[in-house]
């Protein structure tokens, strides 16, 4: 089976990031979009018998299962994608998350049929994150394949802007929802956004379909060189490389989805305040994420991948308190404030080298593989649990929000040891001389 070019047709990086860009922003869409309806209506409507807080709890525990099916899906299409072509599990991870996400507007809800109104809730949830899972890996690994090695952390955080991008289509559509009015949009018009996600999935679909296959992969399968079980090599051949960067992945996980769901929770039900002060917050941050993340993944490229994760790490740990003290005033300008400092320049400022920096960990023959493990395990005992965690440990506290922050603050000192043991990779060519633990030193 060969995947070379057909001659005339060499590939387009500006074709090939807008491809992974629009399927990106497809993905994190969905997946953004139940996380704000589990903190705003998925507690009533699927969760009644339970009090506001302690419902909101058992909602997030569902928003929980798609971030633990995603290693799953990581390991799956990150196999196939290794052995078979990254393109292909593309299209295919869209299909998934897009079908799951339109069939939660069709669910009943818990007054209608019972108990399986939540069961069939979680079950759809846990598909967009095994989707989500093999999304990543593959739609970063297109455009890092395929850009010019001077350039690779510009051109690979560009798909990372498919987060900022989703969260804001997402965020706007549950504002637009809601300008019916919080009954309706808690009665029916809740629907209309995960509906309306069949329309990007044709969309990124239609764009995907004309992508070509990376020519580090061609390589890889001209050479006969593809990885029997990519999981066993990646695990047997780079183990602290790959615990190490997990650990980076932690912190950026946390402050992104405590910023991202959580806050949705504190503002509404611990300050009490409209649902649209955090959402309008998080609008604003989701503009100036989308500039961030480029220019910190450039800039990777200039003065090294670790520098500027260690700076992301460094806003996230020492804004932790200040930005809470700002939230916790209910002022509406500080709480934007808060969320753009924690979000954007914490969380964004990690986001925009991290597809690069994960994928010089690993050769082309297990670098879908391995990417997605460090992603999608890595988020498992922080972004996964890190709303639920943060609203237990403001219910125990009485309403108060420092030991969020002591959380927060905890998980950037990780990061950064973690960096600190990790070797600097952009200026090396990981498809000819791939770093090993022994290289490294064990």
């Amino acid at each position: 089976m060969r995947y070379s070019l057909s001659p005339g047709e060499p590939a387009s990086i500006k074709q090939v990031t807008t491809a992974s860009v629009i399927g990106a922003v497809i993905e994190w869409y969905d997946f953004f979009l139940y996380a704000t309806m589990a903190a705003l209506v998925f507690n009533s409507e699927f969760f009644p018998s339970f009090d506001a807080l302690t419902g909101t709890l058992v909602a997030f525990g569902t928003f929980a299962a798609g971030f633990v099916t995603r290693p799953i899906g990581g390991v799956i299409f990150g196999h196939y994608g290794d052995r078979l072509g990254r393109k292909k599990m593309l299209v295919i991870t869209m299909m998934i998350m897009g079908g799951s996400t339109f069939a939660m507007g069709l669910l009943p809800t818990y007054e209608t049929i019972g108990i399986w109104a939540p069961i069939l809730l979680l079950v759809l949830r846990m598909l967009q994150g095994i989707g989500l899972g093999g999304e990543w890996g593959g739609a970063a690994i297109l455009t890092f394949e395929h850009a010019p090695k001077h350039r690779r952390g510009l051109f690979s955080s560009w798909p990372q802007t498919g987060v900022p991008i989703g969260l804001l289509l997402s965020t706007l559509a549950v504002n637009g929802a809601g300008a019916f009015g919080d009954d309706a949009l808690v009665s029916w018009a809740w629907r209309l956004p995960f509906l309306f996600s069949i329309v990007l999935v044709a969309v990124g679909f239609f764009v995907r379909l004309k992508v070509s296959e990376p020519p580090a992969f061609e390589r890889v399968v001209e050479s006969g060189e593809r990885a029997k079980v990519p999981f066993v090599e990646v695990f047997r051949t780079y183990p602290k490389l790959t615990v190490l960067a997990m650990g980076t992945r932690f912190c950026e996980s946390l402050v992104f989805n405590i910023y991202n769901a959580f806050i949705l929770t504190y503002t509404t039900i611990v300050l009490g305040l409209p649902k649209s002060v955090a959402l309008n917050g998080l609008l604003i941050a989701a503009v100036v994420g989308f500039l961030v993340i480029p220019l910190t993944g450039g800039l990777s490229d200039r003065i090294g991948r670790r520098p500027v994760l260690a700076i992301g790490a460094l806003i996230s740990g020492v804004s932790a308190f200040p930005v809470f003290a700002m939230i916790d005033t209910g002022n509406t300008p500080l709480i934007w404030a808060g969320i753009i400092i924690g979000w954007a320049f914490g969380a964004c400022t990690m986001f925009g080298p991290e597809a690069a920096f994960f994928a010089e960990l690993y050769p082309a023959r297990v670098r879908y593989t391995g990417m997605s493990i460090v992603y999608q395990l890595g988020v498992l005992p922080s972004g996964a649990i890190g709303p639920a965690v943060a609203t237990a440990l403001v219910d125990r506290s009485g309403g108060d929000s420092w030991p969020v922050a002591t959380y927060l603050v905890l998980f950037a000192v990780l990061a950064l040891v973690a960096l600190a043991f990790t070797p600097e990779t952009s200026r090396l060519n990981r498809d000819d001389a791939p770093l090993t633990d022994t290289a490294v030193g064990k």
